[in-house]
Formats: C-alpha cells, structure tokens, sequence
C-alpha cells in the first residue's frame, strides 16, 4: 500500500504526567492524537496527517490547535465549539510503570467532533487511510457514532483504508453491551484492527489469540495485528499470521501511548509501501522507546530510526 493523506480521529486533552520532584507536566495528548503525532514523525514531509476532533473557543484550545499546528499535523477539519472547553486527564503510574488515568472530560468538546456531517465527510473524503479508536466511538452520542461508522463504511467501501484501535474504557460507555456491539460495528467497517490480547480476553471472552483473529475476519476486516504487551505482537495479513517479537526496551518508565505509537508507526510504515510484517517489526522498535520516558509524546532517538532501517 502506498497512500500520501492519514486522517486520524478523536479527542486530544490536556495531559498531566508524572516529572521529576513529584511534579506534574503539562501537554496534550489523546489516543488517535497520538498516533496522528507518531506517524508525523515518521513521515516523509510529502505525507498529509490531519486530524479531525472538536475543541472549544477558550485559551486553552487555541493552545493545542497552536501546538497540533507545530507539530505539522492539519487541522483544517477541526471544529471550534464556543463556551465549550477540552478534556484533562491525568496518568498515574506504579513502581512498574504501568499507568492509570484519572479523567475530567464529561463537558468535553470532542463529544461533538461528527455532529457537522458535511464537515466530517469532506474529511473522511480526501483522507486514503483514517485512523479511529473505540475512545472516539465511546465519547460520542449513539447519533454522532451512527454518522461517523456510516462515513467509514462509505470510506472502506470506496476503496478507502480504515484502521481502528478498539482501546476498550468501559467507563466510558453506557453499558458493556453497547460498547460490544459498537466495537464490532467498528471492526466491520474497517479494514485493519489493532486489538489488544488482554482487551479482548476480559471483554469478549477470548481464551486464545487464534480466536481473536477469527472473529476479526469473520467480521470482515482484512488485516489483524493483535497486540500482546511483552509477548510481541501477532500479525494476520494476507492469508497468514506471523509472529512479531517484542523490541527490547532498555527500561520501562512510562507505558502511556506504547499502543498508540506503535499503530502510528505501523500505519506510517504501510503508507510508504512497507509489508506488514516488516511495518509490525519496525513499530515494534519504536514503541520500545517511547516506554522508556515519560509521557505520552516522546521524540525519537537516532537509535529508534537506525533499528528501524537496519530491517530493511
């Protein structure tokens, strides 16, 4: 595959992580923000990354759309909400450096990313791959997520690539049925899936990760890159599955974003005609590095980028 324009959708918040001293540093930071963040910088300047959400008119907002703009990523599609504001989360983290999240985002204005339809197909229109998440879904009403899932299957159906992290927070859904069977709507209307082992034995039952990619094709998806933290990852792609081995990571500080690199890699490699197998080994390598600072934004290393090339 070889496409020029990634659009990825969802919600960027405020984020505060842990720093030195005990302190808490400010940036921003969402799922599909992240993977729009990581392709970018793998991307040759040629590449469009855009990304799609919806933000308020307060100082705060004009400071992410300042810093999405930095960042070279487009915001274009990005809707202003007036008297609206931006979610906050915070990462908590253990001596491990797993992490839990502590989250004010009930008033947020990504809720309300695909109530302009016409904005949102016009989007989804100049976009060749588009990258979503179970968290876009799950912050929206039950009508903005029928309005985006249509726009998606018109995209796949066109010829479109659509990409989608199930990212499961059950907190944010209205009930665990619903968010079953929007995840399913989800997988359907997208070509690649990036599911997460765990995820899916806690939420959908399954005892092995054969079963995983069973139903992900039987749901009609064409590629499965299951993810399976230290175990590496398993790929399903044209007709086969392969494993992907861990990278190894020099130490482990900070595992937020670890996923949302690693699809931002992945799809960053795939745009440039990479085979999947070979995008999941690369990606591997540079969610490894992102796990060893804080934050979910971290710049790469030379060392990320030489590991990367040395596979090709």
């Amino acid at each position: 595959m070889t496409a020029q324009r990634l659009l990825c959708i969802g919600e960027c918040m405020m984020e505060l992580s842990p720093a030195e001293g005990g302190l808490l540093r400010p940036s921003f930071a969402g799922d599909t923000f992240n993977t729009a963040w990581y392709a970018r910088e793998l991307l040759p300047p040629e590449f469009t990354v855009d990304y799609l959400t919806a933000v308020g008119n307060d100082q705060i907002s004009a400071s992410l759309l300042g810093f999405i703009h930095e960042a070279n990523i487009g915001l274009g599609h990005i809707r202003i909400i007036p008297n609206a504001r931006l979610g906050l989360y915070m990462i908590q983290l253990d001596e491990y450096g797993e992490r839990s999240f502590l989250y004010w985002r009930e008033t947020s204005a990504a809720r309300k990313l695909a109530d302009d339809p016409a904005n949102l197909r016009a989007a989804i229109e100049k976009a060749d791959v588009i990258h979503f998440s179970g968290i876009t879904l799950a912050i929206l009403s039950p009508e903005a997520r029928e309005t985006l899932l249509v726009e998606l299957r018109r995209a796949k159906a066109s010829g479109g690539v659509v990409c989608f992290d199930p990212n499961i927070r059950p907190s944010l859904w209205e009930s665990r049925a619903v968010m079953r069977e929007m995840c399913e709507e989800a997988a359907r209307a997208s070509n690649i899936v990036l599911p997460g082992m765990d995820e899916e034995r806690d939420h959908f039952g399954a005892a092995r990760a054969e079963d995983v990619i069973e139903r992900y094709l039987a749901l009609g998806c064409d590629a499965v890159l299951l993810k399976r933290g230290a175990q590496g990852a398993l790929l399903h792609a044209m007709g086969k599955t392969v494993p992907i081995p861990a990278a190894p990571a020099p130490w482990v500080v900070d595992t937020t974003a670890a996923g949302d690199s690693f699809a931002g890699a992945f799809l960053a490699r795939l745009m440039q005609g990479e085979a999947p197998e070979r995008a999941a080994r690369k990606a591997a390598i540079v969610a490894a590095e992102v796990i060893g600072s804080h934050g979910a934004l971290v710049r790469l290393s030379m060392r990320a980028g030489k590991e990367a090339e040395a596979l090709s």
